[in-house]
């Protein structure tokens, strides 16, 4: 079974200032954020990692560069693991999006929310689950992959593999530059760790040559 390290991408000031950026452009790490990704790629630069897989947002692609670069591999966008679609709540702070009445579907009963001119949790967990299983099959059993890209998707990926119910993803964690490490093959998913900040000491290390 490959192993899948799901990483979420670094800081931004949408996610400092507590903003739901979704599909805008050019949101870019912060400060922060690009010290969040450096200590990512530092973390990972003795695990062997096979691909790095990325949403095509800025914020991701910012963090899988550093992780990238170390590894001296190519970042291959996937469009599948996009951030979910928020529709008109996009650039809208969270403050503001609790007051209305909608946020208590989308935190207590999320498999009947959609959001407004955007996706369900359905449809954003079904192309993302797509896009994982599909990553899988492109490569081997034991090898080790990074997919760089956001909170609510991964937390979605997390809960299909472990069987959870939609309604309960939410009580999952996925703070900025954190990893959930799962491994998937044809049997069934095993999830290793959930939400871990570096330095990391479950991944395996590449054999150095003496």
């Amino acid at each position: 079974m490959p192993l899948l390290l799901l990483i979420r991408h670094g800081e931004n000031d949408y996610t400092k200032k507590h903003k739901l950026a979704g599909h805008l452009p050019n949101v870019h790490l912060n400060e922060r954020g690009q010290k969040q990704a450096q200590e990512l790629a530092d973390a990972l630069k003795d695990v062997p990692l096979k691909a790095i897989y990325s949403s095509p947002l800025e914020r991701a692609m910012e963090t899988a560069t550093s992780i990238a670069e170390t590894h001296g591999l190519k970042i291959i966008q996937e469009i599948g693991l996009i951030e979910t679609n928020v529709g008109k709540w996009q650039g809208r702070s969270l403050a503001a999006l609790r007051l209305t009445k909608h946020w208590k579907v989308v935190q207590h009963a999320p498999s009947r929310a959609q959001f407004p001119e955007g996706e369900t949790f359905y449809e954003c967990q079904t192309r993302v689950v797509s896009a994982l299983d599909k990553i899988c099959a492109a490569h081997k059993p034991r090898d080790i992959i990074a997919c760089v890209f956001h909170a609510d998707p991964i937390k979605l990926a997390v809960a299909y593999y472990l069987g959870l119910p939609l309604d309960n993803f939410q009580r999952l964690g996925c703070d900025t530059a954190s990893i959930s490490a799962l491994y998937v093959g044809e049997m069934g998913a095993s999830v290793m760790k959930l939400n871990q900040l570096p330095p990391f000491d479950f991944l395996p290390k590449q054999n150095k040559k003496k």
